[in-house]
C-alpha cells in the first residue's frame, strides 16, 4: 500500500522501466513493454512495468498440468550515483495455452511488476524471451530518472496507456487493479482498427496542498506529429483530497496513421500555475487518409514550456539573459504573446543541448544548478543572487578555480579576486563591497567583453 497517497496501490513485485536502445539476440521475438512512474512518498516513486510476449512466439511446453508457454523476463536496474544494482533478478511468467484455440495463439502475455525507487538517476536493462529458448530475447536499455511528485506544487504522474480501463464488475485480486480500477496496460504503445480506442489513466497529486483555492482546469489534447492539435476537452477538477485519479477514453477511427502525442494539463487559474504530462503512441489508421500539415508548426506545445504562464516566461528568461546574445535579448523583449514567449524558451534551450538524442538537456541541468547556487550564496538584501555581479559571472563561466577574500580592514572594504585559469589563458575577477550589503560589484577583469579598471582600488577605499 502506498504512504499517504492513494493508499488502495496494490505493490504487485519488484521491476521497473523504460524504452528505447533496442538490441537482439540470434532470434527475434516481439516482447513488448512501456512503463509509468506514480508517487509513493515525498523521496520515492512507486514504478509500474507492463510487459508483453506473444504466444505464438514462444515454445509451447506440455505437461501433465496441460499446455503452457513460459516467458523470460530479466531486469536490472543500476543506481548512477554508486555503481551499484538495486533490482537485477529473473522472473519465468508461465500462462497456460489451449491447442484447439486458433485465436489463442493471437493473444498476448500480458502484465505488470512494480518497484518502489527513491529519488536519483538510473539505467535499466531489461530483457524478454522465450524460457524453453533462451536465444530467442529482445532487450531495451535506457537511461532514467526518479523526481518524486509529492511536494508543495500541483503535480502529474505520467500517464498509462491501456486497451480498457473497467470500473464496473472489477477484480479486485487482479494484478491490474488499483485504486478502484481495472486498468489492461498496452505495452506496445500502438493502436490500430483491431484495438482503436485509447484509454489512459493518470494521477494528479498535491492538489490540497498546492491549490488552496480549488481553482484547477484538466485538459486533454492530442498532438500529432507536426505539432497540430487534432482533439482537445477540458474542464475543472474540484480537489476533494490532496490527490486523485483520472481516467478517460479516446476514439482514434478519424485519425490518420501518425505518430501522436497526448498530452494533460492541470493549470491553477488563481495563480497561473501548472503542471504537463504527456504520452507519445503510434496509431496505424489506414482508412484514413493523412493529413497535410506544415512541419514544426507549435512542437513546444509538447514540452514543459507548454505550461508555463507569462510570469514564468519573464522570469526563465531573465535568469538567463546573461547567457543569452544580444539578438536573443532584443528578439525576446519584443515578443508580445505567451505562446511566442513558449516557444523562444523551448528554441532557446533546444540550441543549446549539447545531446538532443537524449531526453535531458545537460547544458539547462548544468545552468539550473548553478542557478540554485547563486541564489543560495550570492542574494544581497533584496536582491536575488542571479541579478548580482557575482551570480551573473558565476552562471556564466561557472566556478572560479581560485578564490582569494580580503576582509574589510580600517582604510579598505572587502574585496575577492576570483581566478579562472581555463578561460583565454587564465583570467581574473574582482568584485568589492562598496555598499556594505554583501552586493559585491564586478571592479576589474582582464576577461575580454567585461569591465576593465586597472585603477579600481581608489573604488575599495574607505572614506
Amino acid at each position: 500500500m502506498r504512504s499517504g497517497e492513494l493508499k488502495m496501490r496494490k505493490v504487485f513485485i519488484v521491476a521497473v522501466f523504460l524504452v528505447s536502445a533496442l538490441t537482439f539476440g540470434q532470434k527475434k521475438i516481439d516482447f513488448q513493454f512501456d512503463y509509468a512512474q506514480f508517487s509513493y512518498d515525498s523521496v520515492s516513486n512507486y514504478i509500474e512495468f507492463y510487459y508483453s510476449f506473444p504466444k505464438d512466439e514462444l515454445k509451447t511446453t506440455e505437461t501433465s498440468a496441460g499446455n503452457f508457454v513460459n516467458g523470460l523476463l530479466k531486469i536490472q536496474i543500476t543506481d548512477k550515483s554508486t555503481g551499484k544494482d538495486v533490482v537485477n533478478k529473473i522472473w519465468k511468467i508461465k500462462q497456460p495455452v489451449n491447442p484447439g484455440d486458433s485465436t489463442d495463439a493471437q493473444h498476448a502475455l500480458v502484465g505488470v511488476l512494480g518497484f518502489k525507487l527513491g529519488k536519483g538517476n538510473y539505467v535499466a536493462k531489461v530483457s524478454g524471451g522465450d524460457f524453453a529458448d533462451t536465444s530467442k530475447t529482445k532487450t531495451y536499455t535506457e537511461k532514467f530518472k526518479v523526481n518524486p511528485f509529492i511536494g508543495n506544487k500541483i503535480s502529474l504522474s505520467h500517464i498509462e496507456l491501456a486497451k480498457n480501463i473497467k470500473n464496473e464488475g472489477v477484480n479486485k485480486k487482479s494484478i491490474f487493479y488499483k485504486n478502484s480500477y481495472e486498468v489492461i496496460p498496452n505495452p506496445s504503445i500502438v493502436f490500430d482498427p483491431q484495438n482503436p480506442v485509447l484509454f489512459y489513466y493518470v494521477e494528479l497529486y498535491n492538489l490540497l496542498t498546492a491549490a488552496k483555492h480549488g481553482n484547477l482546469k484538466m485538459n486533454v489534447a492530442l498532438v500529432n506529429s507536426v505539432g497540430e492539435v487534432v482533439y482537445q476537452r477540458g474542464g475543472n477538477v474540484k480537489p476533494v483530497s490532496n490527490a486523485l485519479v483520472k481516467v478517460g477514453m479516446i476514439n482514434l477511427t478519424k485519425f490518420p496513421t501518425d505518430s501522436y502525442n497526448l498530452l494533460i494539463t492541470l493549470r491553477d487559474t488563481t495563480n497561473d500555475k501548472g503542471a504537463i504530462s504527456g504520452k507519445k503512441f503510434f496509431l496505424y489508421n489506414p482508412k484514413q487518409k493523412q493529413n497535410e500539415v506544415a512541419k514544426g508548426n507549435a512542437p513546444f506545445i509538447g514540452s514543459e514550456y507548454g505550461v508555463l504562464s507569462e510570469d514564468d516566461c519573464d522570469l526563465q528568461f531573465d535568469e538567463a539573459k546573461c547567457i543569452a546574445t544580444g539578438e536573443e535579448i532584443d528578439r525576446y523583449e519584443k515578443l508580445t504573446s505567451l505562446d511566442a514567449k513558449r516557444k523562444f524558451l523551448y528554441n532557446f534551450w533546444k540550441k543549446r543541448d549539447p545531446l538532443p538524442q537524449t531526453p535531458e538537456n545537460e547544458f539547462k541541468e548544468k545552468f539550473l544548478k548553478r542557478l540554485r547556487y547563486v541564489n543560495a550564496h550570492f542574494g544581497a538584501f533584496n536582491k536575488p543572487g542571479y541579478k548580482t555581479d557575482r551570480g551573473r559571472v558565476y552562471l556564466k563561466y561557472g566556478p572560479y578555480d581560485q578564490i582569494e577574500r580580503y576582509p574589510s580592514s580600517s582604510n579598505r572594504k572587502p574585496y575577492q579576486i576570483w581566478y579562472y585559469n581555463s578561460i583565454e589563458g587564465g583570467v581574473y575577477f574582482i568584485f568589492g563591497d562598496l555598499t556594505g550589503y554583501s552586493d559585491y560589484e564586478l571592479l576589474h577583469s582582464t576577461k575580454r567583453g567585461e569591465i576593465h579598471d586597472y585603477d579600481w582600488q581608489r573604488r575599495i577605499i574607505q572614506n
